[in-house]
């Protein structure tokens, strides 16, 4: 679990809405989904313009002369090798939009699977973080784009179909996205993710007993996701299972050492 979304979780129920993916998401009653807005700035054309200027002065260094051999190079091949080069530095500080840029320019001089699954995974993880309405449309564009060519080569990748859905969510369509995460549970009940994913949008709809469904399903089969056992732990709280609660919470700190995890968790525990 990032530590950031730990850290939400203590201010209380109402950060559930920015957690996990889904941070413009208002759920209704039959696990669908509308759109609300934000006060975000759009992306711009080249985000890496925009977070060139925030790294340290090693890795800018190294990124501008990187993208000055790009830019020079005419070999197809070897200018995709450049781009990305940039893109897994870019990754590595968690800048998803300007790493997916880079992905992208790579795929497209040079393409196959491989490159489109990066770059469509890359806007996805940009998506996760965006907040501004006109940003998280373009986002969730670019990650259908390119993941959804992979998915026709190969449908039968649940985890990049998951994401697609997850995308739709926040779109002016969702239960589009609603119906392909019961798609994808239908092919595979067991989905580590759909299953999360779903428990997570009936938290955003305070439908506090169906998520503690889906994450009592959740953690029977994975009981290694420290996300699926603490948000359990969330939705007994929220449904007033006081009992059960308190154990899920115990539960989850036998499982952590992480201190943030441990504050949040003693957090629900002395309301209890």
């Amino acid at each position: 679990m990032k530590k950031s979304q730990i850290i939400a979780i203590v201010i209380g129920v109402a950060a559930i809405a920015i957690l996990f993916s889904l941070p413009r998401v208002v759920v209704d009653n039959d696990e669908g989904a509308a759109q609300i807005t934000d006060s975000e700035e759009p992306t711009s054309s080249n985000p890496a313009d925009m977070h060139l200027g925030t790294v340290d002065e090693s890795m800018a260094a190294e990124i501008a002369s990187l993208k000055g051999k790009m830019e020079a190079e005419d070999n197809q091949e070897n200018f995709a090798t450049f781009a990305d080069s940039i893109a897994e530095l870019y990754l590595e500080i968690g800048k998803f939009d300007s790493a997916a840029y880079f992905f992208e320019l790579a795929a497209e001089k040079i393409n196959s699977l491989e490159r489109l699954e990066k770059t469509g995974t890359a806007y996805y993880e940009a998506y996760t973080f965006a907040l501004n309405e006109q940003k998280i449309a373009f986002l969730a564009e670019k990650t259908r784009s390119y993941l959804n060519q992979v998915l026709e080569k190969d449908p039968k990748r649940l985890d990049l179909k998951t994401k697609v859905a997850m995308t739709y969510v926040s779109s002016s369509n969702p239960m589009q996205g609603i119906t392909m995460l019961r798609e994808v549970l239908e092919a595979e009940p067991t989905n580590e993710d759909a299953l999360f994913n779903m428990g997570i949008l009936s938290m955003q709809s305070g439908q506090y007993k169906r998520a503690a469904d889906r994450f009592e399903e959740l953690v029977k089969y994975h009981p290694n996701n420290l996300q699926g056992q603490f948000y359990l732990a969330v939705s007994y709280f929220e449904s007033k299972q006081n009992n059960k609660a308190k154990k899920q919470f115990e539960q989850v700190k036998d499982m952590t050492t992480d201190p943030m995890v441990l504050s949040s968790v003693d957090s629900y525990l002395e309301r209890l």
